[in-house]
């Protein structure tokens, strides 16, 4: 008996895509993982030097019975954090320092969360992370296609479409339909709007409409899933749209969210796109000065020697 024909369902879980556009995506989160422990979560530091009745174990740590950090341990993760990042964004070691930043980020962040918010827009990022470490060796120009990278890389997609979605969902049911219908965006900017915010404040219907589009636009985001790759690539820079408006009006960023957004696009087209770009203005030059006549070669000053 031949092999089985593969299933639909598997070809849409393990798409056959290029390894290289992997390549760019595990490095992208890995150098992306140095910024947030350095910008976003670093609080992580300082809160283990407080006491420990600030911390409120998440139901993961809770489950391992992990203690309240201490300033040596933190200090220590974020070392393992900084030398396995930089592994994995020079493309050594894959899946050995890709499996030690994704189990040490997913211990920072607990730690950051268990002593405030939870922010969403990790979620994708940790789920990125554990991802791409199950795919081996992948070069910037590798011109090969692989299921496991498609499979890691539809990972990713699905965890952003998650977030959106059922953001969507705890919209509509912690607030209502009076999420899309009231003031909503009115009371973000009165809070923490910049000017481009105090500009769009005059104008309610503008903000009601925009509150109404923000729901409909999460909820459809599952369809990103089932689309062919240049719409994948429009939804995606349609929501990272949303995301520089909702940063210029409220300072609000989604920025580990926007990162994985990467997943939908064709980033293997970068490299060879570059290369191109820098032989062709090199082209320009080698013609200018092969179109030079040679130099003389007699002396600079004086007569020539006899």
């Amino acid at each position: 008996m031949g092999r089985p024909v593969t299933s639909r369902l598997e070809r849409w879980l393990a798409p056959a895509v290029p390894l290289a556009r992997l390549a760019v995506v595990r490095r992208l989160l890995a150098l992306f993982v140095l910024a947030d422990i350095a910008l976003l979560t670093a609080d992580v530091v300082p809160h283990a030097k407080g006491p420990d009745e600030l911390y409120q174990p998440l139901l993961l740590r809770r489950a391992l019975d992990l203690p309240a950090p201490g300033p040596a341990y933190v200090e220590g993760l974020a070392a393992v954090l900084v030398v396995a990042a930089l592994v994995v964004a020079v493309g050594r070691l894959p899946r050995l320092a890709g499996a030690v930043l994704a189990v040490a980020f997913l211990d920072w962040v607990s730690i950051a969360f268990s002593y405030g918010k939870i922010d969403h827009d990790h979620f994708a990022l940790v789920v990125g992370l554990f991802a791409v470490a199950t795919v081996g060796p992948a070069g910037l120009r590798d011109p090969r296609t692989s299921a496991a990278a498609g499979f890691a890389l539809r990972a990713v997609q699905v965890a952003c479409v998650a977030t959106y979605f059922l953001s969507a969902v705890a919209k509509v049911r912690f607030g209502g339909w009076g999420w899309a219908t009231g003031a909503t965006f009115a009371w973000a900017m009165s809070r923490r709007g910049t000017q481009l915010g105090d500009v769009l404040a005059q104008f309610p219907w503008l903000l009601r409409a925009g509150q109404w589009g923000v729901l409909v636009m999460e909820a459809l985001t599952p369809a990103l899933l089932f689309v062919r790759a240049r719409w994948q690539a429009v939804g995606a820079t349609v929501l990272v749209g949303f995301h520089l408006a909702t940063w210029a009006a409220t300072r609000i960023h989604f920025l580990p969210l926007v990162v994985c957004l990467a997943a939908f696009l064709p980033l293997e087209r970068i490299v060879p796109a570059v290369t191109g770009l820098r032989r062709r203005r090199a082209t320009p030059r080698r013609a200018a000065d092969a179109s030079r006549p040679a130099a003389a070669g007699a002396p600079a000053c004086g007569p020539p020697r006899a």
